[in-house]
């Protein structure tokens, strides 16, 4: 009877009847270990590296020279990615462009700029001061009426306000400072605000980007027509409507020349930016090529292009003065990048990004049924973008790249957008005004390298003035 029941047992499990007892131990102990085993989760961070490795072997823009790395040394699908595509950093053809997301974190994103915060960002000036760089309309920060050049001087975490330089001292981390996107989360901060110092309390809630930074303005000028002034912070859906109502005020008034404002914008939807380049290219350059993206070579039957289309509320600009800076990328590029064949162009601040590709949406639950319950999405470069005339590659900036004029300029916090004294607008005004960039503007690596130095003076330890632009995805600025 027992050896019955061996031969049954060891065919249960798999295993040949003429085992040896010592090898039937051995069995039962490996099996007693591996149901011991957390089982494999298909939507975990093995699955999703399993996912990663999958997608980046067939799409990555760049897939021959991925990084050869044990997906098990690292303990986060994240991790894996960024090692994936390391060796892809140093050029800047892909610092960070890569990454993982969930599928409704990335269509709010997409759609409206959703996320949850106070509704500002913030960067520290010449003298070092935090101050607001934009506010958005309708949110807690806006509500309470504060505005792009307000100095905060303190925050209240809960106990009590602690100077910035207090924070400083002690290196006071974001997470510290701002909290996580928890809604309802406050923060209670000390404001000057022009002559006078106020003290209001934000609460974080779920917030839509309103894509415009301030209504589009008519800038009159003496004996000329008006200059249009358009500040775009992001191309999501909703900025489609306001392009077109922007551009038909533009027409309507007779405009010209143009300033459009795109200092903080970190791109967004191509299908937008397509948009855009139809409103105000459109009628300079109907039925001619556009843009065009480019893939791999496993996937070049998948390359198109677009071309310049008239829509009803497209404009005919001579001259375009586009503000950037260091955080102008992606979708933004693009724009410039098209329109520069057909339409007199500059930029007036800093060089761009250099963010000369884009990423595609994976959704895993997609990509195998066997991850049919998963919610990860993978943003993965796969493909470059080249205007009409083939032009791209710009990986370390649109003017870094050739083609392009700069006419230097700082990002003037203390003004509010549209203030035709802010250094950049100013300087956007005198080079559509006398056809040259001002004499009191200095070479963008001095300028550059200047800010630097001045930022780096005050508060050299503390990692909150060193934090990099982040114009894909959320910056670490913007709370």
């Amino acid at each position: 009877m027992r050896s019955l029941f061996f031969v049954l047992f060891l065919i249960s499990i798999g295993q040949v009847a003429e085992a040896a007892p010592g090898d039937l131990f051995n069995v039962l102990a490996e099996r007693t270990e591996a149901a011991r085993r957390p089982a494999f989760d298909a939507c975990g961070e093995a699955g999703k590296k399993e996912f990663v490795s999958s997608v980046a072997e067939s799409w990555y823009l760049w897939y021959e020279e991925l990084a050869q790395v044990d997906p098990e040394d690292f303990d986060t699908a994240q991790a894996y990615l960024d090692a994936l595509t390391a060796p892809l950093a140093p050029d800047g053809r892909d610092p960070g462009f890569s990454y993982l997301t969930d599928q409704a974190a990335d269509d709010a994103q997409g759609s409206t700029g959703a996320y949850v915060g106070f509704g500002f960002s913030y960067g520290f000036d010449s003298q070092n001061r935090f101050l607001f760089s934009d506010v958005l309309q309708g949110g807690p920060a806006g509500d309470a009426k504060l505005q792009r050049g307000n100095e905060v001087l303190a925050i209240d975490m809960g106990a009590g306000y602690e100077t910035i330089d207090e924070l400083s001292e002690r290196q006071a981390t974001i997470s510290e400072i701002f909290g996580g996107n928890e809604a309802g989360l406050e923060r209670s901060f000390r404001i000057r605000q022009d002559q006078s110092v106020v003290e209001v309390t934000l609460a974080k809630r779920e917030l839509d980007t309103p894509p415009l930074a301030t209504e589009p303005l008519l800038l009159e000028r003496p004996g000329n027509s008006p200059v249009g002034y358009l500040n775009l912070r992001s191309f999501i859906l909703t900025a489609n409507e306001a392009l077109s109502d922007a551009t038909r005020l533009f027409r309507d008034a007779g405009v010209t020349d143009l300033v459009i404002d795109l200092r903080y914008n970190g791109g967004g939807l191509v299908s937008v930016a397509d948009r855009m380049l139809d409103l105000l290219g459109g009628l300079v350059a109907t039925n001619q090529d556009s843009w065009s993206i480019v893939h791999n070579a496993k996937h070049s039957d998948e390359d198109f292009g677009a071309y310049f289309a008239e829509f009803p509320d497209s404009m005919k600009p001579l001259r375009i003065a586009f503000i950037t800076t260091g955080g102008t990328a992606s979708a933004s590029e693009l724009v410039i990048n098209s329109l520069s064949p057909h339409i007199e162009v500059v930029l007036i601040g800093e060089d761009t990004l250099g963010k000369a590709v884009g990423q595609y949406a994976f959704d895993q639950d997609r990509w195998s049924a066997k991850w049919s319950t998963c919610d990860t999405r993978l943003r993965l470069i796969a493909f470059q973008i080249v205007n009409g005339e083939g032009n791209g590659e710009y990986y370390n900036g649109l003017v870094s790249s050739g083609g392009f004029t700069l006419c230097p300029a700082v990002d003037d916090l203390s003004r509010n957008f549209g203030d035709p004294d802010e250094a950049s607008l100013n300087a956007a005004l005198g080079w559509l005004n006398n056809g040259f960039c001002s004499a009191n503007t200095t070479s963008s690596a001095s300028t550059r390298a200047r800010r630097m130095d001045e930022k780096a003076s005050a508060r050299s330890e503390w990692h909150l003035t060193q934090l990099p632009d982040a114009p894909f995805g959320l910056s670490p600025w913007v709370q």
